[in-house]
């Protein structure tokens, strides 16, 4: 299959924040961390200013690849949660793509988890 187009991927960042009203921001990244596509929520300001978003995704690829040397022995990963007082932080690992996404911290845990599988959902294909 080719890799997504442009279009579609700014199609499934919409998506992902249309989910919920707490979202924030939402990413496609390549294994390299380089941002493919990526949408701050129109009303909520940014925390992080482009050259930090930039250093900060290149990072959520090196972990990534830091991870994979446990996945014979854990298995792996299904997703990453940072909880931070002034924002919650997913990383969804897809086939060929990073999905990294923010929202409003006070969202409780169950709710989280019903947007982390509806967003594997929408991203299966990455």
């Amino acid at each position: 299959m080719a890799s997504a187009k442009k279009t579609d991927l700014l199609e499934i960042v919409q998506k992902i924040l249309n989910l919920d009203p707490k979202m924030r921001f939402a990413a496609i990244i390549d294994p390299k961390g380089n941002i493919r596509e990526a949408i701050m929520k129109t009303g909520k300001t940014n925390l992080k200013n482009q050259k930090e978003e930039e250093h900060f995704c290149q990072q959520v690829a090196q972990r990534r690849s830091m991870r994979k040397e446990f996945d014979r022995s854990l298995g792996k990963v299904r997703y990453v949660h940072v909880e931070r007082e002034k924002v919650s932080q997913m990383v969804i690992y897809t086939k060929r793509n990073i999905v990294y996404f923010t929202m409003e911290p006070e969202m409780p845990i169950d709710a989280k988890i019903r947007l982390i599988t509806r967003i594997k959902k929408i991203t299966l294909n990455l």
